[in-house]
């Protein structure tokens, strides 16, 4: 499904952290082009 995408990987530091995100990604084929982990309050 994402075997050659590209894609950002936007996490919540209270949920999901993005290079969880990333490595998830990565491993069904996509490339991360950027990740980043925010705290939305």
């Amino acid at each position: 499904m994402f075997e050659g995408k590209y894609v950002v990987a936007l996490g919540e530091r209270d949920g999901v952290p993005g290079p969880v995100i990333a490595e998830v990604l990565r491993a069904a084929g996509a490339n991360v082009i950027a990740m980043v982990t925010e705290c939305f309050v």
